[in-house]
């Protein structure tokens, strides 16, 4: 369930589905284009930092993977986000909530 074969929005909808069902609290920060909008999740760790993830291309493997774009205190990983959502219009954030920092990216149909 790759975010480039899928729409944007399908792949967000199934995505705070997963988040869901794991009761981990997930909401929509920012609603991109349907169709082809990139995704960015951040992680808010509830002690005053958090993490945000974007999909990246490994040039050694080929493969896509979720990386982190910024991590630190949560009001400088917002600033990186309103950032890229001023280069990137169509951008969907997704901002979710877990002491432990989980997010579900690594799990089979959302890591690739």
């Amino acid at each position: 369930m790759a975010t480039e074969s899928l729409a944007a929005d399908l792949w967000v909808r199934a995505y705070l589905k997963r988040l869901e069902l794991a009761h981990i609290p997930a909401y929509i920060t920012h609603r991109g284009n349907a169709h082809a909008g990139a995704v960015l999740v951040k992680c808010a760790l509830l002690d005053g930092t958090a993490r945000a993830y974007q999909r990246s291309f490994d040039l050694m493997t080929g493969a896509r993977q979720w990386m982190v774009l910024t991590e630190g205190p949560e009001r400088e990983v917002d600033e990186s986000i309103r950032k890229q959502r001023g280069f990137d219009p169509d951008l969907w954030v997704i901002e979710l909530e877990s002491r432990e920092g989980r997010t579900l990216l690594e799990e089979e149909g959302l890591k690739d």
